[in-house]
Order: structure tokens, then C-alpha cells, then sequence
């Protein structure tokens, strides 16, 4: 193997695929990309057996080949070779060693043969559609953070994708939760996307998938199986297995008849919050709010630190309640608006509150209260 390719290119591209590579492996050739020639393009792949991405990129091929080598020490030297810089690939059959050169610095990295290197076949994906790629940065990124890290729970590791209907509309819903908030995104569903199934895509790959939808614009497409998800942009694949088994029935969880309703300006009320919550303790991160007509009271007390109040001018003309919230929590929610006002609805000071972005019709949070 013989070939050319622009720094900024092959960079860019081994940023996308190294960062599925797990630093510590106990299988050597996990710890490494594969290189493969196919005509005028390079294909980079990487996978930790859960996930695969393969990335193609425009190379002066002289020579067809393949090997491996080890990612993120590839991804290190691209990365400090100088900007600008041609970097030249060379590999011959048989060979332990990848010798790069780039102007007057030349490196030789120790290869593993391409026939180790694990192939994760996606198989059978009978369902398939097309979703802009900023429909899906946008489900991604209004549910991503309610995804739990309880490993017990590993039905709830993940974003829960399905179809659904709002108001007899058909829409592709995602929704994550960890059981103490929800986050709830709608989009109106593509064509081909009615019949599939119910899935949840793993944290791990919603991650690797958020970063390389950066630079994406035009439409992603989604094939998707019960147990395996493609996602094609481009010159970029990724293919993920799904968590296997069945996302709890959130809809329940969901309360109907919350009455009382605030709003308040998203900025200065996540702002509050932010001062407020200094005070709390480490452990509950409790922040008190204190609904009036007159207005809303945030606080908090700790027997270490002291307490901390600040008032806040909102919209609300039911009767006075108090109710508790984690702080980060609150905050992670009301990050999540965009609009100038957040709109809360609560019935009681236990009951779950929903929070709604007027700007968003879509995305809808639920936050359990706590006691304070």
C-alpha cells in the first residue's frame, strides 16, 4: 500500500473513528484502525465490537492495500504533524510496519495484520428512512442527558426511538430517562419510518453519533433492525448492536391533570438556580421554589454552608405550593429551552412536574420532586 492524503483530511477523519477505540483493551487489534485502499479513497474503520464506524476520504492511491495500526497513537502523530502538511502512507505485504512521513518527520508504527481485524456485518436492516441530519441533532441533544449511567437499569442506557402518534399525527420519537427526570422529543416521522420497531440506541453510541453529526447537513440514513442500527452520512457509516430489551412505559409516568401552571424567564431562571444551588449540599443538591402570585422565591440551606434566597418575577395565578428539586436536574432541563419563557405545571409538592418549551412544541421534560 502506497498513498497520499491531505493532514487535514486524514485527521479530521481518524478524530471521527479513534474515539470508538477504548484506551485499555485486552484484544490487541481493538486497539487499532483499519487502514483499506478502495480505488481513489482510503477507508479508516475502528469498532469495539458494540460499534463500528468507517469513514472514507480522498487519497492519491499508487499503491492498493491494506494493514492495521494502532488508532490513537496514529490519530496523536497526525494530529502534531504541521498544518498543511502532505502525509505519505507505505505499507508492503508482509510487512510489520507502516512507515508515514510528512516533510522531514517519518515515523514507523507497528501494524497487525488486516485478517485479525473483527468484521461487524450488520445483517438483515429491513426498516429504513431518511431524517436531516439536523432533525436528528436535535433529538439527540434535547434527550441525551436524561440517559441513565445506572448499569443495572441497561434498559434505560440509552435514547428509546420509536414511532408514535401525538394528537393522531404519526411522529419518531426519542426518549430518554434515569427514573428521576424524562425527556420527551418528537419529530414529524419520515417516509419508511411507521412500521419499525421500538429500539434503544446505547449511550456509547449516541455519543459517537452526536460528534460526527458536527458536520453534517444533509439527510442521515437510518436502517435499523430489532438488534442492529446503521446510521449513512456521506462518506461516514456507523453501525451499532441495541441494547436488548424493553423500555419501560413512560407514557405512565406522564401526568395528565397538572394544573397550576408558571412561567418564567428560562435565562435568569436557570441563572437563580445556579447561585441558589452554591449553598446546597453536595449529596442532595436541593433547591426549594416557592410559588406565589407575586412571585417565585428560590432557596436553599445547608447546616455547613448557610442558606441562599433569590426572587424571581414569573407568570402564575394558582394557589401558593412549595416543592423541592435537584438543582442539576433543574438545570439540565432548563438548558434545554429555547425559547425566552420555561412553562412549568405542577399539581402538588410530590407529584411529577412537567416543563415545556413554548418555543418547542416537540419536546416535553418530566422532573420528579424531592423532599426539602
Amino acid at each position: 500500500m502506497k498513498l497520499t492524503i491531505e493532514r487535514a483530511v486524514l485527521l479530521t477523519a481518524l478524530s471521527h473513528v479513534q474515539s470508538v477505540v477504548e484506551r485499555r483493551n485486552t484484544i490487541p487489534i481493538l486497539s487499532n484502525v483499519l487502514l483499506e485502499t478502495e480505488g481513489d479513497k482510503l477507508a479508516l474503520t475502528a469498532t469495539d465490537l458494540d460499534i463500528a464506524v468507517v469513514e472514507k476520504l480522498a487519497a492519491k492511491v499508487s499503491k492498493p492495500g491494506s494493514t492495521t495500526v494502532a488508532a490513537h497513537t496514529f490519530y496523536d502523530i497526525v494530529r502534531k504533524l504541521p498544518d498543511g502538511s502532505e502525509v505519505e502512507l507505505t505499507h508492503s505485504a508482509g510487512d510489520q510496519r507502516l512507515e508515514l512521513r510528512a516533510g522531514r518527520s517519518s515515523f514507523k508504527l507497528s501494524c497487525l495484520p488486516k485478517e485479525d481485524f473483527p468484521v461487524m456485518a450488520p445483517g438483515e436492516l429491513p426498516n429504513s428512512f431518511p431524517l436531516p441530519a439536523e432533525q436528528l441533532r436535535r433529538l439527540v441533544d434535547k434527550t441525551r442527558f436524561a440517559i441513565s449511567t445506572e448499569e443495572t437499569r441497561y434498559y434505560l442506557n440509552g435514547i428509546y426511538l420509536h414511532a408514535a402518534s401525538s394528537a393522531g399525527v404519526p411522529m419518531l420519537r426519542a426518549v430518554a430517562t434515569d427514573g428521576h427526570r424524562l425527556a420527551r422529543v418528537e419529530t414529524p416521522i419520515p417516509a419508511g419510518a411507521t412500521g419499525m420497531p421500538g429500539v434503544i440506541v446505547p449511550r456509547k453510541t449516541v455519543t459517537e453519533l452526536r460528534k460526527l453529526l458536527d458536520g453534517a447537513s444533509a439527510d442521515v440514513r437510518i436502517e435499523l433492525s430489532d438488534t442492529k442500527i446503521r446510521f449513512a452520512f456521506g462518506d461516514l457509516v456507523l453501525v451499532s448492536k441495541l441494547i436488548d430489551g424493553s423500555f419501560p412505559e413512560y407514557e405512565r409516568v406522564i401526568p395528565r391533570d397538572n394544573d397550576k401552571v408558571m412561567e418564567v424567564d428560562s435565562k435568569a431562571f436557570s441563572a437563580a438556580v445556579d447561585r441558589v444551588a452554591t449553598i446546597s449540599t453536595e449529596k442532595s443538591r436541593a433547591v426549594k421554589l416557592t410559588l406565589k402570585p407575586e412571585g417565585l422565591e428560590l432557596s436553599a440551606t445547608s447546616p455547613d454552608q448557610g442558606s441562599a434566597t433569590e426572587q424571581l418575577t414569573i407568570s402564575y395565578s394558582a394557589a401558593p405550593i412549595e416543592v423541592g428539586y435537584n438543582s442539576r436536574y433543574l438545570l439540565d432541563i432548563a438548558s434545554q429551552i429555547e425559547g425566552e419563557n420555561a412553562r412549568f405545571l405542577l399539581a402538588d409538592a410530590l407529584a411529577p412536574t412537567i416543563v415545556r418549551d413554548p418555543a418547542d412544541d416537540g419536546a416535553l421534560y418530566v422532573l420528579m420532586p424531592m423532599r426539602v
